[in-house]
């Protein structure tokens, strides 16, 4: 029996993002794929990362999303996360502190793409670290970044980000191969026209 004055509380629609993880972050649409493990069709709903979100905007090229997910591949094989699980397999009077070839090489490649954008103490190769890395938010990262112990305002945080995105797509070779395809349909335009 409901008392007067409040409703009954509705049901969730199942098919809904829920109230809070709405305020989490957008999600795409669903896609609707097969369950590995019963084959059954289900709808899934992705997240959006911030390189998604710009790229959904025309805030950043197809070319710098390439090299922001190049970069952030390379982090994670790198294991430079902030988060980790606890090793399952410890081996006694181990530190547990042993670094792969794999991962070695890919803090190398790593190292590299932050000297391309100035160090990682600078604000491209800090931004990039922080929001492609770690996947922090852009304020976030505005908020704890800061010259003079002021933060930076967030459209400054995302023109930085999209320099630094530039920067990393010319430093794996992809605004060249786009550039050279441009240059190649330009040739061609001009030799129709002759």
């Amino acid at each position: 029996m409901a008392r007067k004055g409040k409703q009954a509380a509705r049901p969730a629609r199942l098919d809904e993002p829920t109230t809070w993880r709405l305020q989490h972050g957008p999600i795409a649409e669903p896609q609707r794929i097969a369950d590995p493990e019963t084959g059954t069709p289900v709808a899934v709903r992705r997240a959006i990362d911030t390189l998604g979100q710009m790229l959904a905007n025309a805030t950043i090229t197809p070319e710098m999303h390439e090299a922001g997910c190049i970069f952030r591949t390379q982090f994670r094989l790198a294991a430079l996360d902030p988060l980790r699980a606890r090793s399952l397999i410890r081996l006694p009077g181990s530190t547990g502190d042993s670094v792969t070839e794999h991962q070695a090489a890919a803090r190398q490649r790593v190292a590299r793409a932050l000297a391309a954008l100035g160090g990682a103490g600078s604000p491209a190769g800090s931004c990039v670290w922080h929001v492609v890395g770690c996947e922090a938010s852009v304020r976030e990262w505005a908020m704890r970044q800061g010259w003079g112990g002021r933060p930076v305002p967030t459209s400054q945080a995302q023109g930085m980000l999209v320099a630094a995105l530039a920067v990393l797509a010319a430093h794996y070779g992809l605004i060249r191969r786009a550039a050279s395809e441009e240059e190649g349909a330009r040739a061609k335009e001009c030799r129709v026209v002759e």
